[in-house]
């Protein structure tokens, strides 16, 4: 009796589980899919490490003669290859997903938030199948997600500057004068921060003893971009200016100096930090790369789920052009424009028509309610974000990665300084280009 009930309780529970996750699912597809694209970046941190002996046994990998590879050269290719396969089951589901603006497309309810047992086998036959190529193919690959990475972090850039521009003027909007001293702290706070970094960066960056001019000069660049940046947000042909978005653009730009010199390698005299994390325990290096790969997953998650700042609408479907059109005819009924011929009310024996009819087009309006944000989007911007974990794990594509190290070469210092140059342009360009081009509008 007792192993009776033992069974039927975990019967239910296990029902309720099924129950309670399918409705996540259903309600939370983003997540799902950056569980996905958490999963790859985890497995492309062990292969890289570990795969080498596997891939040796693998003999359409091994490459030609006259060459003789490394680990380091067997654990990118395993990279390249996992991340391939994430590119494409991104990529198809973007194409799949492609033109969905209304709630109502099967696509919505099959494809993108339904079926989830069968995109776990499309995502492990997309992941297995780059293993079975040619090594010029993934070569090729590799540059593809060069270019790829590069519109990533391009995006990203956007992201921010539009994320900093708009929490400045929704709080300069607001009547309440608190907003404004609101923003003041936060300026300061940005200011505060970046002087902080500064000191950082002197400190770890600049040692006694050796040469260090590469250092020197790169903190020097990052100070006079603190101070250029709010400067030009303050002149009087900056019109859309502001101190607030210049200190965020500052401040970021010191996190991406800090970031790349970080990025030096190790044994590198000038990188006193590097020297120091190669004497951290196994915890401290652990704990610093699961923080950078949850700032890919999060980056990704909050550039794919903007869809205001690229295509102009979350859905696709918002705005007055959008607006379904049996919403604004039954708005135009209820302003008295097809009542009757001179605007009187119908007759009382056709209110029960009526009613039907009203019920009918509210059946009709919930089949054309507006997704929240463009899914072919998302999936792009994830399969982009695909290309990006190759990268980070390889060096960029120079196979200096070290063992239990992540974004470590020189190739990365040179890609986050240039980030860092660009990233100033970029808000530079967008104070500078309402005054040169008056005539056009960059709302």
């Amino acid at each position: 009796m007792g192993g009776c009930l033992a069974s039927i309780a975990g019967l239910c529970a296990c029902q309720a589980c099924t129950c309670i996750s399918k409705e996540m699912l259903r309600k939370s597809a983003r997540m799902a899919y950056c569980t996905l694209f958490s999963v790859a970046l985890i497995l492309s941190w062990i292969l890289r490490d570990f795969a080498p002996t596997i891939m040796k046994k693998l003999p359409w990998i091994l490459p030609g003669s006259g060459f003789e590879p490394s680990d380091r050269w067997y654990g990118q290719q395993a990279v390249f290859r996992l991340s391939m396969g994430n590119w494409l089951f991104f990529s198809f589901m973007a194409l799949a997903t492609l033109g969905v603006k209304y709630k109502s497309d099967k696509r919505d309810q099959y494809l993108h938030h339904g079926n989830w047992l069968v995109k776990l086998g499309l995502w492990l036959l997309f992941s297995a199948l780059p293993f079975l190529f040619h090594n010029g193919v993934i070569s090729l690959y590799g540059y593809l997600a060069r270019f790829g990475s590069g519109i990533f972090l391009i995006v990203q850039m956007v992201i921010l500057l539009d994320f900093a521009q708009t929490w400045n003027d929704a709080w300069v909007a607001m009547e309440d004068e608190r907003y404004l001293y609101a923003l003041l702290v936060a300026t300061v706070g940005c200011a505060v921060g970046i002087v902080a970094m500064v000191a950082v960066l002197f400190y770890w960056f600049n040692p006694d003893g050796p040469d260090c001019s590469f250092n020197v000069s790169a903190i020097c660049v990052t100070i006079l971009l603190a101070v250029v940046l709010p400067a030009a947000s303050m002149h009087p042909k900056a019109t859309n200016g502001s101190l607030f978005p210049a200190a965020v653009v500052a401040l970021y730009c010191t996190y991406l100096c800090y970031s790349a010199l970080q990025s030096e390698p190790h044994d590198y005299e000038c990188n006193s930090l590097g020297r120091r994390l190669n004497a951290a325990s196994g915890s401290t290096l652990a704990l610093g790369m699961g923080v950078t790969l949850a700032s890919v997953v999060w980056s990704a998650l909050r550039v794919g789920s903007n869809t205001d700042t690229f295509l102009g609408g979350g859905g696709e479907a918002g705005g007055e052009a959008g607006r379904p059109l049996l919403e604004r005819v039954e708005a135009g009924e209820q302003d008295g424009t097809s009542a009757g011929l001179d605007g009187d009310a119908d007759p009382p024996a056709q209110q029960p028509a009526m009613s039907a009819g009203v019920n009918t087009r509210g059946a009709a309006m919930a089949d054309f309610e507006p997704v929240t944000y463009n899914y072919a989007w998302f999936h792009l911007i994830f399969s982009l974000a695909s290309m990006y974990i190759a990268m980070l794990m390889t060096g960029w594509g120079s196979g200096a990665e070290e063992k239990n190290l992540l974004d470590v070469s020189w190739l990365s210092v040179g890609v986050k300084l240039t980030t860092e140059l660009f990233t100033a342009g970029l808000f530079l360009w967008t104070l500078a280009a309402p005054a040169l081009f008056p005539d056009r509008s960059f709302a």
